[in-house]
């Protein structure tokens, strides 16, 4: 059965509105989509800037300080350093009295301790005793030779007459008015004075050489009063060597074994001193370090037991060797299996005189920084 539709009449047409489709409904998805695509071009390329301008700049940077580096050669493998003195008796005996005890500080010339004198001081008596005795003996060559002399003289005036007796009888005898036997006793005079004079020359030269060869040599001149002299020289050192003072300032160590009544033999070590007056660094760089560093470059130290404190200094010297060669038995590599290790060379570091207001004690560990005044950059530069 079909349906009729017949049309509305005027005035009965009615207006029906459709609701509108809410957010989120499938008719505003597709425009929301079309319009998201705009901003992910903006974000790859911030992105895209930051993976350039960031290594950019590292290596800028890093290039940076590599080329202005390098100017400065720096060790903590260094040490502090202080002459170290070997005390000992120049004499032997036995101790009399010390005047120190461990680590005292001391000043050049204190008095450490003392030997027992007496055995010097006799020893010294004696030297004198030789000394008089020799310049007595001296004397005694003088009055000597001045005998010889008088001798020689005497002899001599002898000679003199016998000679002329001798020519007066050779006169008679060749005249005729004298025998030939007559001159024999005459000849045999002049023979025995001639041999007085030889005789009392022999003892002219005898005595001057006991002289010396010089007969007015002053006494102090004489060989045997210059020995004897020296004698007493000796005696009077040793006497002066029984008291032993401190060579330098600085703090006296080891004397715990120093005892009242104990016997030192000569030159044998009994205590020890460490100069505080000089104190250097000894700093041990590397081989592939000392390729810039030279002698008078400035330097900066620090010493662990002062944190925070830098001490001025200058590179002083530079080692000749490796500690290694200087070892009793030196490293042998002529082996097959050599393992090329960088080795240490020391270098001697001066301090300046602010050093002596802090308690710096030999072996104590520092760190050495050396400015060598070139930079990298002034290296490739200046080949």
């Amino acid at each position: 059965m079909n349906a009729r539709v017949t049309e509305p009449k005027a005035g009965e047409a009615t207006v029906v509105s459709m609701p509108r489709a809410e957010k989120g409904a499938p008719q505003a998805a597709a425009p929301a989509e079309a319009a998201a695509p705009a901003a992910p071009p903006k974000k790859r390329s911030n992105r895209l800037v930051l993976m350039i301008a960031v290594p950019l700049v590292l290596a800028v940077g890093g290039g940076y300080f590599w080329l202005t580096g390098g100017r400065y050669e720096d060790t903590d493998n260094a040490f502090v350093q202080q002459a170290k003195v070997a005390l000992s008796a120049d004499i032997a005996g036995r101790i009399a009295s010390v005047s120190v005890t461990e680590n005292e500080a001391v000043k050049a010339g204190q008095v450490l301790f003392t030997i027992d004198a007496e055995p010097y001081r006799i020893a010294l008596d004696q030297a004198n005793a030789a000394l008089a005795s020799a310049r007595v003996g001296v004397e005694q060559l003088k009055v000597g030779y001045g005998t010889a002399q008088a001798t020689l003289r005497a002899a001599q005036s002898t000679l003199d007459i016998r000679q002329a007796a001798f020519d007066r009888k050779t006169a008679l005898v060749q005249q005729g008015n004298a025998s030939d036997a007559t001159l024999d006793d005459v000849r045999l005079a002049l023979e025995q004075a001639q041999n007085a004079v030889v005789a009392a020359q022999q003892q002219v030269a005898g005595a001057t050489a006991a002289l010396g060869g010089d007969p007015a040599i002053a006494t102090d001149d004489h060989p045997a009063v210059r020995a004897a002299q020296a004698a007493v020289d000796v005696a009077e050192r040793n006497l002066g060597k029984t008291t032993v003072l401190a060579p330098a300032d600085g703090v006296v160590s080891q004397v715990a074994s120093l005892n009242v009544g104990q016997f030192v033999a000569t030159g044998t070590m009994i205590a020890s001193l460490v100069e505080t007056s000089g104190s250097w660094v000894e700093a041990n760089f590397k081989e592939t370090q000392l390729t810039d560093i030279k002698t008078g470059m400035p330097a900066e130290v620090s010493v662990d037991a002062f944190p925070g404190v830098k001490l001025e200094g200058t590179v002083a010297s530079i080692g000749a060797a490796t500690g290694s060669e200087f070892s009793l038995i030196p490293a042998q590599n002529a082996t097959g299996t050599w393992v090329k290790v960088v080795q240490r060379i020391p270098v001697r570091i001066d301090l300046a005189d602010a050093s002596k207001a802090l308690l710096l004690r030999t072996g104590m560990s520092a760190a050495v920084n050396v400015d060598t005044g070139r930079s990298t950059l002034d290296k490739l530069l200046n080949r």
